[in-house]
């Protein structure tokens, strides 16, 4: 039962994300890739206030999956990344703590590349 509960948060709090993403592409002229910087910014501000953390612990992947939790992500990585290294860890933070997804988007596109047949348009 618990675990329906969990993946219940999860559908609710990435839906509620994904619901605001249609929001502003249905009321704005603001492009889809504005609107994803946003949201990527809007994690690394959320992220660096400490205010999305609770969000992830109580919704798990639906808080992590979506661009805010990206943005999460790379202020955590900074912030802790400058406690232990200096001002040195602002400029190496962000990418440590982001290999790991960045590393599994880049295979998941060249494995798809391989299966996928493009065609000209």
């Amino acid at each position: 039962m618990a675990f329906f509960f969990g993946l219940l948060k999860a559908f609710f709090v990435g839906g509620l994300i994904c619901l605001a993403g249609q929001i502003l592409l249905d009321n704005t002229r603001l492009t889809p890739a504005r609107i994803l910087v946003g949201f990527v910014s809007a994690g690394v501000l959320l992220g660096a206030l400490g205010v999305y953390r609770p969000l992830i612990d109580w919704a798990g992947a639906g808080a992590t999956v979506p661009l805010t939790g990206f943005g999460c992500v790379l202020a955590e990585g900074v912030r802790d990344a400058v406690a232990q290294d200096g001002l040195s860890g602002a400029l190496t933070g962000a990418l440590t703590a982001s290999a790991g997804g960045v590393t599994a988007a880049v295979l998941c596109g060249l494995i798809a590349s391989f299966i996928a047949k493009p065609k000209e348009k």
